[in-house]
């Protein structure tokens, strides 16, 4: 997805939708209970960002891949919104760690942070699965949840994987 200079970044995007998404989400807790209502932030959440992952990959001219995952990843970190440490950055293997989430500030002051992870949190893992189904992530720890950081590893699939 081409990202203008002036173009809205993500975290600006997440506390619009946040806002949209508050209100909506405190009446389902009243109408269906707080589990369901997360049940069903959840699941829209999720499906939109496989279906982004699929936008994003479908303008990748080469194909998308790991390589060209994690040269999106300014994306996300516009506007400061992430301190990241690459760890590892090979054909196979994109590690990282977050240090800093401005994502998980703004849903804390927001006072969604019982959410934070559905709004946030859980897009990562599916929007790899719209973009690169070959390549998995596996994260132990998030800042949302508490963690001192967030620990990204993504992994391309061998050709004997995807068999």
């Amino acid at each position: 997805m081409s990202c203008a200079k002036n173009e809205l970044g993500i975290l600006a995007r997440r506390r619009i939708e946040a806002e949209i998404i508050k209100p909506i989400y405190q009446i389902l807790v009243r109408e269906i209970g707080k589990a369901r209502a997360q049940a069903v932030i959840g699941e829209a959440i999720e499906n939109a960002a496989i279906d982004a992952g699929k936008r994003f990959a479908a303008q990748e001219p080469a194909g998308a891949d790991l390589q060209s995952f994690a040269a999106l990843q300014y994306l996300w970190e516009k506007d400061d919104a992430l301190r990241v440490e690459v760890v590892n950055l090979d054909d196979r293997h994109f590690d990282y760690n977050v240090t800093r989430c401005r994502y998980a500030e703004m849903y804390h002051e927001m006072g969604l942070g019982e959410i934070g992870h559905l709004l946030s949190c859980a897009r990562d893992s599916q929007f790899i699965v719209g973009y690169a189904p070959d390549v998995e992530l596996q994260r132990s720890q998030t800042i949302m949840s508490g963690a001192p950081c967030c620990d990204f590893r993504y992994t391309a699939k061998t050709r004997e994987e995807k068999k």
